[in-house]
């Protein structure tokens, strides 16, 4: 166990099976534990009341591409009784399945359901793996930081169908030009400047 700071709260966070690490990161305080024993963990800092987090009130993902374990899945968890709220992280990869913290709190559902849509996150016992923010036929998860900026298909309808089709994306513009200027650096005369052009040649 590591983190540890001179926060007594801390220490007892530490303490319980699970938590590998507490720090303080900008005044909120994080928790980062073993994935195999999230739910143990959850259930201790629901029901416990040294911690009585009764509400857990957001759930999202972070992608680092570049760590064998990509994901973090966080979780936003407060506690009314004592007006004190707790981040919780755990890691996972592309393959290994997270618990699922719905028996625990049943309205992480929802954004179980989000993180699985845009990191591909799955959760082990979450009966509703649908997608929730994109479309029926969208590929991949757009949040993945090695996702195409493109993405994989384009929607459009056709009038010939009469209907919404899906089509591979094909870029058309075989090359393009970009010159990086802002407007006010590309934009080298402006309406007016003629009259002013005049005005001194006439006065010379």
């Amino acid at each position: 166990m590591a983190g540890s700071t001179a926060d007594p709260f801390n220490d007892v966070l530490l303490s319980l099976t699970g938590v590998t690490k507490v720090l303080m990161e900008r005044d909120e305080r994080v928790a980062h534990v073993d994935r195999a024993r999230l739910l143990s963990v959850m259930e201790i800092l629901k029901t416990d009341p040294r911690f009585s987090y009764e509400q857990c009130m957001d759930v999202c993902g972070v992608d680092w591409p570049d760590r064998t374990e990509r994901f973090d899945v966080v979780y936003q968890l407060l506690s009314l009784t004592r007006n004190d709220r707790l981040r919780v992280i755990v890691t996972t990869d592309e393959e290994q399945l997270v618990p699922s913290v719905t028996p625990i709190w049943s309205g992480a559902c929802w954004w179980e359901r989000e993180v699985w849509d845009l990191f591909g996150v799955r959760f082990d016992g979450l009966v509703d793996h649908r997608r929730i923010l994109t479309d029926y036929g969208f590929e991949g998860h757009p949040l993945r930081k090695d996702f195409p900026l493109t993405g994989h298909v384009e929607v459009r309808y056709d009038e010939d169908e009469k209907r919404v089709v899906y089509d591979r994306v094909a870029l058309t513009q075989e090359f393009r030009q970009f010159d990086f200027l802002s407007p006010w650096e590309a934009v080298t005369t402006l309406p007016g400047d003629e009259k002013a052009i005049r005005k001194a040649g006439s006065s010379s």
